[in-house]
Parts: C-alpha cells; sequence; structure tokens
C-alpha cells in the first residue's frame, strides 16, 4: 500500500469518541479517513460560518476536517442531523480562545450512543 502524503490529527475528544463506535461503524470511519489521505479534497468544501472545513459522507455519518499543508485535522464526526451544528459551536467556542478540555460534546455523544442502539438493534 503508498504511504499517504498527509498526515491526519484526531484531537483527544475524537479519539475517546471513535472507540466507543460499533466495531462496523469504525471500520467504515477508517475507509472513510483513508480515503481522505489519499485525496484530501475528496470531501465537499464547506460554506459560511463553517469556511475552510470540509465534509465527507459516511452513510448518515459526515467527518468535517480542515486541510492544513501536509496536516489533515479531523474537527468532528457525528450523525448529519447534528454535526453541523455542533461543529460551528465547537468552532465559536475555541475560536472565542475558550480552553478546549471544556468542550465535551454532550449532544454529539448522545446522539452517537442513540445511533450505536440503532444498529445493534437491526
Amino acid at each position: 500500500m503508498k504511504r499517504p502524503h498527509h498526515k491526519l490529527h484526531v484531537p483527544p475528544h475524537i479519539a475517546a469518541l471513535i472507540r466507543g463506535l460499533h466495531p462496523e461503524l469504525k471500520r467504515k470511519l477508517r475507509a472513510a479517513l483513508e480515503q481522505i489521505l489519499a485525496d484530501p479534497n475528496s470531501g465537499k468544501a464547506l460554506r459560511d460560518e463553517l469556511t475552510g472545513l470540509r465534509s465527507f459522507r459516511l452513510g448518515r455519518f459526515r467527518v468535517i476536517y480542515r486541510i492544513g499543508g501536509r496536516r489533515i485535522d479531523l474537527v468532528a464526526f457525528g450523525p448529519r442531523e447534528h454535526i453541523y451544528e455542533e461543529t460551528y459551536r465547537f468552532i465559536s467556542r475555541t475560536s472565542a480562545k475558550e480552553p478546549r478540555g471544556r468542550y465535551k460534546g454532550r449532544g454529539l455523544l448522545k446522539a452517537l450512543a442513540a445511533e450505536k442502539r440503532k444498529v445493534k438493534r437491526s
């Protein structure tokens, strides 16, 4: 396998979220991240308040990331219904110089837990 030209940076709060995902969703996310690393422009460019970010579609979920030179920063991951609002809140808080550790992402975690329960039932 060819080595990717970009390096992926995953913040601790997203890494913790990924660890709790259903194994099937984890496999899909890993494949999506490999595709993003191979072609960073594969995601859709976001507009308005989220300019500078990109969104990669993964079924009902979205991977939100930022390209910075040879580095790709994973910004958020979650269901489409909530992810854009959660990302905007997170970006607003971090740009206001609020400490990153205070962001708990409770709404996102609840939505992911609900999705996880749905997948287990089916």
